[in-house]
């Protein structure tokens, strides 16, 4: 039934249209290599071969929803700089709209850049400010996101605690979105979930809920009822969907739990595998799919892109191959 209902999306070709507010950045590399240490200092001189940039943040949530078929429209902060304009460059090319990003010139746009040696990390440099918007510039994004939340069948907020998500800014955002009737679904970061107040689900991984919820490890479905008890008092949300990495993901409301196992035949990597799940979960709800069938399709989402090293997207061919495998 599933597998018939996610191929009569797919046969539709109808496109949802998701708003994603977030935390925008760009990952950076610098590949090369690596034969001397440096006069100077006890560190490795580093031969460059070669630079990238790709999305970062919460823009593996939107090409995740890209690579689904999702029609997006992307609203954030970035800075007056090369990194921002190259961020801005790189969505419209997956032909996603930029309309709601502003610029504020007080902060650089967030860039985490790697230094690569074969396959080994060598350093990592973050430039980012994680203060809070101004006034001004929250007032901005708020005029800019009005018809953005008008014309979205669903709105995501991809917190990544860069400074976006300020408590008063995600009130106003989740109270402009209710007020059109419309599903705000979050990836949390943090300790305060009571900022997420009213929205209508919340998908935390067992560390973060755990962090919020002041408990102890979460290592069983009565350890997860319980620090969900503390969530659902502090935010009124209606679901909550925990993912549990290798483990796979639980459904909870106030009242119900449904765990869905892992998919997974094998597991090399999870990074990135929340924004898939985010951004599944999204896709179908929006396309007009329960809450339980949603997530049951994106346990097969991250099922596929947990076989891969690093971030990756998965599409809805993909997932009804996978269903089919494990039938």
């Amino acid at each position: 039934m599933l597998k018939q209902k996610a191929q009569e999306i797919q046969l539709k070709g109808t496109q949802p249209n998701i708003l994603v507010i977030g935390d925008l950045m760009i990952d950076h590399y610098i590949t090369g290599s690596a034969s001397r240490l440096s006069p100077e200092a006890p560190v490795p001189i580093v031969n460059v071969k070669n630079e990238t940039t790709t999305l970062g943040g919460a823009g593996n949530v939107v090409q995740n929803l890209v690579a689904l078929g999702a029609s997006v429209q992307v609203a954030g902060v970035v800075g007056n700089d090369i990194y921002g304009t190259r961020l801005k460059e790189i969505l419209a090319e997956d032909g996603v709209s930029t309309d709601a990003v502003v610029e504020d010139n007080s902060r650089p746009t967030t860039v985490k850049t790697r230094v690569l040696v074969g396959s080994h990390q060598m350093i990592r440099v973050d430039r980012e400010v994680t203060n809070s918007l101004d006034a001004a510039l929250e007032d901005e994004l708020l005029n800019k996101l009005s018809p953005s939340i008008s014309e979205a069948d669903i709105i995501i907020l991809s917190d990544y605690n860069k400074g976006l998500f300020s408590p008063q800014l995600t009130q106003r955002i989740i109270k402009a979105a209710n007020a059109q009737q419309k599903k705000v679904i979050i990836d949390p970061k943090g300790l305060d979930y009571s900022k997420y107040k009213g929205a209508y689900l919340i998908k935390p991984n067992r560390k973060e809920l755990s962090e919020a919820a002041k408990t102890a490890n979460i290592n069983t479905i009565d350890d997860l009822q319980q620090a969900a008890k503390v969530i659902f008092s502090e935010t009124n949300t209606e679901y909550l969907v925990v993912t549990l990495s290798e483990e796979g993901m639980v459904i909870l409301s106030e009242l119900t739990y449904k765990l869905l196992p892992v998919k997974a035949t094998s597991v090399f990597d999870v990074t990135g595998a929340g924004d898939t799940v985010l951004a599944t979960i999204a896709y179908f709800m929006a396309s007009g799919l329960a809450i339980d069938e949603a997530c049951e399709l994106a346990n097969h989402a991250a099922a596929i892109v947990i076989k891969q090293i690093g971030s990756a997207t998965t599409t809805i061919n993909e997932i009804i191959d996978h269903i089919t495998t494990q039938q």
